[in-house]
Formats: structure tokens, C-alpha cells, sequence
């Protein structure tokens, strides 16, 4: 167990913070509230069906398909970083790095350039959090800000959208400093055909799961579904797969945060400080509690919602933990073959900080809100 806790240093320090910040706050019925049920339902299922999308070799075909004609790192990717940029608009950020990351990492060693997996990781997971920025259903913060402060659709794309634009020219200013190579891509071990029948279930189930970050189904049938699916295709050991540590990391985060904000000398001194510097205090606040708590606990407290908007957002680059989509990224590169976890974290780190500063300041010179 010590082995594992040390292998899983993000994990331990949720289930850390949410253990002690339970001598403060005693077990109650209100400890049911702080998890957020969907979102780790989502979570297993998006995660499983990737997991089945690899077993039936469905990412190596789309690289080989997307990528058989390109010519050049750069343009490889730019297509890799704008398509998490673009889709998590609609997908969500952790539905985006989910999907794409896995398919990164595979396109790259299928094209012989290793060594630059994890600048595109870590710019596809800055791409992912500030591609969601722009819509509500993006990510879990905005759908939250959105529908607790009654700010009609036009206001929060008004908001949003300069802040989407420079994120974007910042992401192509990155992408076009890394090295421009000539690349082939390599085609050998390629299935030419997949199985119909499991990739359409894997599919279909991919689309229901899709319909509850729509919030059109309920999750509970979602998960219900999927789990009866891959157990009816005999492909139990798709279950033993799904990154149950990650899942653990957000229910510590939960707790931890949910106990934080039933402190009545910590709720005050919040109100304190959050007081007219909604955007400057959400984004630090986000470094340390990840950017969706940070909108949940910091809501209760002013009534700028497009302060704490812009905040959250911007908030979600910096720290590992600034959002939790981030940590999806890091798992996936972590779990793949001669991955480099300290070189990923240093350069993640060098590049969401330099990030946030720029887009900080620019929040700060632009909004008056």
C-alpha cells in the first residue's frame, strides 16, 4: 500500500486533504451532497469505452486514416491541439482529453516522433481547458456558473469569447515553436477492418454517454447500460482498466472542499478576500482546490458570477491539480510505454504557469467586472 500511495502522489494528497478536513466538519448527511455522482459515473464510462475503442483497434485506423498524408510535425500538431481545442466545446474538457490523448500518443510513435508526446500532451490539455471555456456545457464550472447565476446565453458568450480568442492565438503561437520535421506515417500492424458488431455497441454506447454531458438522459441508465454491454461482450478485463485511482482522487477533492466551505471562520475570511477581486482570487484559488470546487465554494460568497467565470477558467491552467481534466492527461501519459513523469510534470508546469500569467493579465486589463 505504501508502494502504491507513492506511485499515486495526486491521489494521496486528495484523500489526505479530504481525511483531515474531516476532524473538522464530523460525517453527516451532508456528506452525500459534496460528491457529484455524474461526474464520476461519466468519468467510468468515457474511460471504459476508450479502453474498448483500443482493444478493437479503432484509434491505430483513424491515425493511420487522419494521418496517412501529412507531411510535417507542425501540421500534425496543429490538428492534434485544435482538435481538443474545438471539440471540448461540445464534448467537455475531460471527454476531449480522454478520447485524444490515447490518440496523440499513438500517433506519434506510430510516426517516429516519441519526443515530442509530451509538449503536445500538455498543450492538447491547456487546448482542452480553455477550448471549454467557450460554451456552457464546456466544462463542469461553467455549467454550474451558468445555471446558478441566470445569465442568459448572449452575456456568457459576450464574456467568454475574447478570452477563447486570445487562449486560441497563444495555443497556435506554441504549436508553431515546436521543431517542423518531415513524418511518415508507418502503417504496419494495422488492422484494415474492425469487428462491426463490437465497435458499433462501443459506439453506441459512446453516443449515450455523450447524451448525459447533454444532460438529455439521466446517468444512472447510462452507466447501468454500459456496464451490462461490455459484460454481455464477454470483455470483463476492459473493467480491471478503468483508472479507479482517478476516480478516488476526485471523490477525496469533493470532501475536502465540501468541508472547507461549512468552516465558518474559512467562510468568512473568503467573503473577505473574494470581494471585488473575483477573477484574480479564483484563478489562486483554483492552483489548489482545481477549478470546479473552486466555482462551487467561491459562489456562495459574491454575486459576480462572470468574475468568478472568467476566474475559474482562466484558473484551470498552473498547477496539475488547477483542473482536474488535467490529471486525466497526466494519467494517460503516465500510463504509457517509457513514459518520463518528472520531464512531463516540469514541462506542464513551464507551460501552463507562463499560460496563466499571460491570460491573467490580460483578464485583468480587459474585464471590468
Amino acid at each position: 500500500m505504501i508502494n502504491y500511495f507513492k506511485k499515486e502522489k495526486v491521489l494521496s494528497i486528495a484523500l489526505f486533504l479530504g481525511f483531515v478536513s474531516c476532524f473538522f466538519i464530523h460525517l453527516d448527511r451532508k456528506y452525500l451532497d459534496y460528491i457529484d455522482m455524474r461526474v464520476l459515473a461519466l468519468l467510468f464510462c468515457l474511460m471504459l469505452l476508450v479502453k474498448g475503442f483500443q482493444s478493437v483497434g479503432l484509434l491505430d485506423l483513424m491515425i493511420v486514416k487522419m494521418f496517412g498524408q501529412v507531411r510535417s510535425t507542425h501540421s500534425m500538431c496543429r490538428t492534434l491541439i485544435l482538435i481538443c481545442f474545438f471539440l471540448s466545446m461540445i464534448m467537455t474538457n475531460d471527454v476531449a482529453l480522454i478520447t485524444f490523448v490515447p490518440f496523440a500518443i499513438l500517433a506519434l510513435k506510430r510516426c517516429g516522433q516519441e519526443k515530442l508526446t509530451i509538449r503536445v500532451v500538455v498543450l492538447q490539455t491547456m487546448a482542452a481547458n480553455l477550448g471549454s471555456m467557450l460554451t456552457p456545457i464546456g466544462n463542469p464550472q461553467n455549467l454550474y456558473l451558468f445555471s446558478t447565476s441566470g445569465m442568459s446565453a448572449a452575456a456568457f458568450f459576450r464574456t467568454m469569447l475574447p478570452l477563447a480568442a486570445v487562449s486560441l492565438l497563444l495555443l497556435m503561437a506554441a504549436a508553431f515553436l515546436l521543431p517542423n520535421e518531415e513524418v511518415q506515417m508507418h502503417e504496419e500492424h494495422v488492422a484494415s477492418a474492425l469487428p462491426k458488431r463490437e465497435t458499433g455497441i462501443y459506439s453506441g454506447l459512446f453516443l449515450i454517454n455523450l447524451l448525459v454531458v447533454f444532460r438529455l438522459i439521466s446517468w444512472v441508465p447510462a452507466i447501468i447500460i454500459t456496464i451490462a454491454a461490455i459484460l454481455l461482450l464477454h470483455r470483463r478485463q476492459l473493467l480491471m482498466q478503468v483508472d479507479y485511482a482517478l476516480l478516488l482522487t476526485f471523490v477525496g477533492f469533493f470532501v475536502f472542499v465540501g468541508n472547507i466551505g461549512r468552516i465558518p471562520a474559512v467562510s468568512t475570511a473568503i467573503a473577505q478576500i473574494l470581494n471585488g477581486r473575483e477573477i484574480l482570487v479564483s484563478a489562486l484559488f483554483s492552483q489548489f482546490l482545481s477549478n470546479v470546487p473552486a466555482a462551487l465554494l467561491l459562489s456562495g460568497f459574491t454575486n459576480n458570477f462572470a468574475g468568478l467565470l472568467v476566474g475559474t477558467n482562466v484558473g484551470g491552467l498552473g498547477t496539475l491539480i488547477a483542473s482536474m481534466a488535467s490529471l486525466i492527461s497526466y494519467k494517460q501519459y503516465a500510463e504509457s510505454e517509457n513514459s518520463e513523469k518528472g520531464k512531463y510534470l516540469l514541462t506542464f508546469t513551464l507551460y501552463n504557469v507562463a499560460g496563466l500569467v499571460i491570460l491573467l493579465a490580460f483578464s485583468q486589463g480587459y474585464y471590468r467586472i
